[in-house]
């Protein structure tokens, strides 16, 4: 069983060698055996839905399966709150966004602001994505000056690299400049139809002041998305970064 398992995922791989990530929205492009599943592994609740929501959106109007999991429930992302108190409103934020958006949400259970890279970890991580068999994956670009977004991208990449690379790995940017830095996309998605939906995902996360995501100084992802878009002729869109050999040994990207 091993061997037929392994020979498919080398299959898939080698037919979906070259696929850019605007080609997987379209069915016409996609080789057969390619599941239609995407996995979105954010640091925190809002992370996702801010860093790519729209592009999440898409992927489930196109008819994939959307799994959002959430490594911490926000425990230390509300000011006067207990850790349970505030990883009890912010799960219920993010289940509320992920029913905008028709995600599953999974929550990983590590702690906001205590995040662990560890053998247990790689392997708790490596489960639950294999678990949803995912054709493609989305996480936080590695570097970021949040260590929980660290964390999360870290052990998402290592799941990519024990798997074999059966799945595509993309990373996504958020609060760009004061978070993600030294981002330079590879792949863009214009979610110019999709963006209203996005942003009442993001304003679900009441907690977080989801005005100052949009239009804060150091975080303005409307801002983020216009000029995402003019760098596509779009009105609006999101970057990813594809992860590939150049990015695995560390070297630099175009």
């Amino acid at each position: 069983m091993y061997s037929s398992r392994r020979k498919f995922i080398q299959t898939t791989i080698t037919a979906s060698a070259g696929l850019s990530l605007v080609s997987y929205l379209n069915a016409m492009s996609l080789p057969a055996g390619i599941n239609k599943k995407v996995v979105c592994v954010g640091g925190h609740p809002d992370d996702p839905e801010s860093g790519c929501g729209g592009t999440l959106a898409k992927f489930i109007k196109a008819g994939y399966e959307v799994t959002i999991i959430y490594l911490t429930s926000g425990e230390a992302g509300i000011k006067g709150k207990t850790h349970e108190e505030a990883a009890s409103i912010r799960t219920k934020e993010a289940i509320a966004a992920c029913k905008i958006l028709e995600a599953k949400p999974v929550f990983a259970g590590q702690i906001d602001g205590d995040t662990v890279i560890s053998n247990e970890w790689f392997n708790k991580i490596n489960k639950l994505i294999e678990a949803e068999k995912p054709a493609i994956v989305f996480t936080h670009w590695p570097i970021d000056s949040h260590k929980d977004h660290q964390a999360a991208s870290i052990l998402t990449i290592q799941a990519w690299m024990k798997s074999d690379r059966s799945f595509e790995l993309y990373f996504f940017e958020v609060c760009a400049g004061a978070q993600t830095m030294s981002f330079k996309p590879t792949d863009y998605i214009d979610i110019t139809d999709t963006r209203e939906l996005k942003r009442k995902a993001v304003y679900e996360h009441i907690s977080q002041v989801p005005e100052s995501i949009y239009n804060a100084v150091d975080c303005n992802h409307a801002l983020m998305e216009q000029r995402r878009g003019k760098e596509i002729n779009v009105t609006y869109a999101e970057a990813f970064v594809r992860m590939d050999e150049s990015v695995k040994h560390g070297l630099l990207i175009r």
